[in-house]
């Protein structure tokens, strides 16, 4: 079957704005928790991600039924390679403890390949979005196509990575470390804030360990269409997750990996 992936993007981008609101009546607010525990480490979950996937997932299911839905919540709806892949709250942490390091993700897969990403951060009000005609930042009343950083040398990178304990429970200090020491600066923490900062060109190197497949997924095609390249220690896009590699260039991504993969 042949997609407007286009067309499938833009529906998609008005049924995330219409699940903000649920996101800021519980930010900076008294909440629920629930800890779902996954992988030995508190995994928060809230009233927000819950809403936010049930009326995106629904939405999402009218625009084209033939399409299958992943969420981080409620599992899988439908068969096959061509698919819609949410994560509701990608920043659950962030989230519950007020910073605005967070967003709302959807992503287009169709046989298989990202074609587009949707990133809405509805505090700031800014939305990432990327289609087969490029990446973009919504803001305010603007529009602008945005692209990566033209860092090719480690020593002028800025790298960033989510949490030093998933970095040291995948074994990777030693490479992490190898590589930062290489680098300008290392910052913690970020998410899928950190991609899109990548896109944007403000950050170089992006480094994340034990990511789930609904966390990078939606990632991939936005950094891709600015300009930047995002695999696995592989060299492989990082379909199924793990430990993800996002540089704001070939070259730059090519002296990242060898660091990783040979430290």
């Amino acid at each position: 079957m042949k997609y407007d992936a286009a067309s499938l993007i833009a529906h998609a981008v008005r049924i995330v704005h219409a699940s903000g609101q649920i996101a800021l009546t519980h930010f900076r607010s008294k909440m629920n928790v629930d800890d779902k525990h996954l992988r030995g480490v508190f995994d928060p979950v809230t009233e927000a991600d819950r809403g936010i996937e049930l009326l995106v997932r629904e939405g999402l299911m009218k625009v084209d039924p033939d399409l299958a839905v992943v969420g981080e919540e409620y599992g899988r709806s439908g068969d096959g390679n061509s698919y819609w892949i949410i994560d509701p709250i990608d920043g659950t942490r962030a989230f519950i403890s007020g910073m605005p390091l967070w967003g709302i993700l959807v992503g287009l897969v169709l046989d298989g390949v990202p074609v587009g990403s949707i990133m809405y951060q509805p505090f700031t009000g800014e939305t990432y979005v990327s289609d087969p005609h490029g990446a973009r930042l919504f803001h305010k009343d603007s529009i602008n196509r945005i692209y990566t950083s033209q860092c090719r040398s480690l020593s002028e990178a800025i790298v960033y990575s989510l949490d030093p304990i998933l970095v040291e429970r995948a074994n990777l200090t030693r490479q992490f470390y190898a590589l930062a020491g290489q680098c300008k600066m290392v910052r913690w923490g970020g998410d899928c804030y950190s991609f899109a900062m990548v896109a944007l060109g403000c950050i170089d190197l992006v480094f994340d360990a034990a990511l789930e497949p609904y966390d990078i997924v939606p990632l991939i095609h936005l950094v891709e269409s600015a300009g930047g390249v995002v695999t696995d220690l592989n060299g492989e896009r990082p379909m199924e997750g793990g430990s993800v590699l996002a540089a704001a260039n070939a070259d730059l991504h090519r002296a990242a990996l060898e660091i990783l993969r040979n430290s």
